[in-house]
């Protein structure tokens, strides 16, 4: 089919009520839910180019209902987002991602390979989600924030598995925070904004500084289900 510069795979599967912008690509077997949002230059399916599995089968993209997607975002082959999920402009999202229910990935911000994230997370504008992390419900990246999975940037053997972050239920990240390696940050643990994690967050915690150092708690009156 090809409209307005609409390139979308005869095998692709389309819900009722999708809208599509001009010169999307959609590939394969690509499934849109109903109502799907899908904005200008959009790449929906995009088929995994380099790496260990580079040519192999990720299996189709399937996105939920009132899926939103922002211009010039691109979203691959082997992904599931959940009913309402937002993916911002120029947002990145690789293979084997799962995104849950109602989350937001920001403007520019990139989900590697292999990344798990939540339902209700709000991941800001131009967040890096590294390969191997995992991201659970109700967490919040502030803009820049930047995970890592490799302490030998490159120089491990090829076996060798990467580690990415761990963000457990509700915490928060603030902006131009660094995350190393492997490391975790608790149930609604907070992170100041330019910090470096070097080391695990305990729950509740208040961390700031580089490294990273406890500074306070957070308080009753500052859990989520305050603020639902």
């Amino acid at each position: 089919m090809s409209d307005r510069g609409l390139v979308v795979s005869d095998r692709a599967t389309l819900g009722e009520g999708v809208g599509l912008g001009a010169h999307v690509v959609v590939y394969g077997e690509t499934v849109l839910g109903d109502g799907c949002a899908i904005g200008d230059h959009v790449v929906l399916g995009k088929p995994t180019l380099r790496g260990p599995r580079a040519g192999q089968d990720a299996g189709p993209l399937v996105l939920g209902a009132r899926v939103s997607v922002g211009t010039g975002a691109v979203v691959f082959a082997g992904s599931r987002l959940a009913d309402l999920v937002t993916v911002g402009d120029q947002a990145y999202v690789r293979e084997r991602v799962s995104i849950g229910e109602g989350s937001l990935i920001g403007r520019g911000s990139v989900v590697d390979n292999d990344v798990t994230v939540g339902a209700r997370v709000s991941v800001q504008t131009n967040v890096y989600l590294t390969a191997f992390s995992s991201v659970e419900d109700d967490v919040f990246l502030g803009p820049g924030a930047t995970t890592a999975n490799d302490d030998t940037m490159g120089r491990h053997p090829p076996d060798q598995a990467l580690v990415g972050a761990t963000l457990r239920r509700a915490c928060r990240v603030g902006a131009g925070a660094v995350l190393v390696p492997g490391v975790q940050v608790g149930e609604e643990a907070f992170v100041a904004a330019g910090a470096v994690v070097t080391r695990d967050v305990a729950p509740r915690a208040k961390v700031r500084g580089v490294p990273a150092r406890v500074w306070g708690e957070v308080t009753d009156d500052e859990l989520l289900e305050r603020w639902r």
